[in-house]
């Protein structure tokens, strides 16, 4: 099924949890910065119906092209990933398949949590920024929105979403279930992406920790958000080392292409627990070559949680027919948008006729009334092209071969 806009087809390409570690999507991971670059690029070479997603769990690239090929390769110029790998560990999705995956990327049955809510605000963003670069085209402008519509029904009508197992609510309840006496030691929050501050907001929510403490390197986003929660105290990107010096658990959510924590940071008889919520990681592996120190990642703190997942899979058969109810609306918009044409080079074709036989006669009837005649003949036009338009819609020939008849026949020579 080729979902065309323009004669180019829709595709779905990335990387995601299911075949590749962390690691391995870290090279494939898109700055915000290479995020705009690969979006100016895509619309040099004309590819008008592009956005990116790239998350913890994620880089993906949607949109219409003559090829998949072309996206694949705009992923690899702008990250640190290869064609030759992401053959191995990639998802390449076309047609109704691509369609089907960003419904459920957006409904948060593709996500490494089951139904983990903060994938809508991340699809948001994407879009908000491909639009802000005019790579939004028709199709995938209505394609997005009906995904929007789709999760918030799913939000308001299961459970899917139910319970908290995001992966910043993940970070507070690993701390809570494996550190003694956790409101009482050190917490250390460097970077306030999203992450950084989903996690701020569920230490305040969740614990009675009155020891927070925030650096970001720019300072005045750390000092408006600790505005907000008294039990949160900031300090400055220069007092890093000192700071995890005093620190018990490090929870790092900054967003560099190069580890923003190495051991040079760190005592080498420091005890601490470092929870790496970056993409790609920001924490250098060699860290835990010290014996005191604990480095969790985003894909193990993404198995806790069991007994709230549990209860969402049970939602997902309803989420799944939400989506089918979404789908078939795109579906129909689509049908509608490859229908006008047809019907329209019908219309040409039927007023050429109309034309052409009035002006007979009018050549061989005397006072031909040709006033009347166009009104009689105008509403013979309308009844047939209706006729024909809930035939096409209704009919059980395919809607593309009925297309390519009436092109034939009525399309322009």
């Amino acid at each position: 099924m080729r979902l065309d806009i323009q004669q180019r087809n829709l595709y779905n390409i990335g990387v995601s949890y299911k075949k590749a570690d962390v690691k391995t999507r870290g090279k494939y991971s898109l700055s915000k910065e290479n995020q705009m670059n690969l979006l100016k690029e895509a619309k040099e070479i004309g590819l008008d119906g592009v956005f990116v997603l790239s998350t913890c769990n994620r880089t993906e690239i949607t949109g219409f092209s003559d090829h998949p090929y072309s996206l694949i390769r705009l992923l690899c110029k702008f990250s640190k990933g290869t064609i030759e790998e992401f053959e191995k560990i990639s998802n390449v999705y076309e047609g109704k398949d691509a369609v089907n995956q960003l419904f459920r990327i957006g409904t948060g049955l593709e996500s490494q949590i089951l139904g983990d809510y903060e994938i809508v605000s991340q699809l948001k963003l994407a879009f908000k920024l491909a639009k802000k670069f005019q790579t939004i085209n028709a199709g995938l402008e209505r394609l997005i929105n009906l995904v929007f519509q789709a999760s918030k029904k799913i939000k308001n009508t299961t459970n899917l979403s139910s319970g908290r197992t995001s992966v910043s609510y993940a970070a507070v309840e690993y701390i809570i279930q494996n550190i003694a006496d956790y409101n009482s030691k050190n917490i250390l929050i460097f970077g306030l992406g999203k992450m950084g501050k989903h996690t701020c907001k569920n230490l305040a929510l969740h614990t009675k920790n009155n020891s927070v403490c925030l650096i970001n390197r720019t300072e005045e986003k750390a000092i408006s958000f600790v505005e907000e929660y008294q039990s949160i105290r900031n300090s400055k990107i220069e007092d890093l080392t000192r700071e995890i010096s005093k620190a018990d658990v490090l929870i790092v959510s900054t967003g560099s292409d190069t580890p923003t924590i190495t051991k040079k940071h760190i005592a080498h008889d420091k005890e601490l627990l470092i929870l790496d919520l970056s993409m790609p990681e920001n924490v250098e592996k060699s860290v835990i070559e010290y014996d005191n120190v604990t480095l969790v990642n985003v894909d193990e703190l993404s198995n806790i949680t069991l007994e709230t997942l549990a209860t969402r899979r049970k939602e997902v058969p309803k989420a799944e027919e939400i989506i089918e109810f979404y789908k078939e609306e795109f579906n129909e918009w689509l049908n509608h948008r490859k229908l006008v044409p047809a019907i329209n080079a019908l219309k040409e074709s039927l007023e050429s006729i109309q034309k052409d036989e009035i002006n007979f006669h009018k050549k061989k009837i005397k006072n031909f009334d040709e006033t009347q005649a166009e009104i009689l003949t105008n509403r013979f036009i309308q009844k047939i092209t209706t006729r024909f338009a809930k035939q096409l819609k209704e009919g059980e020939i395919s809607l593309n071969d009925s297309i390519q008849v009436m092109s034939k026949v009525f399309g322009k020579s």
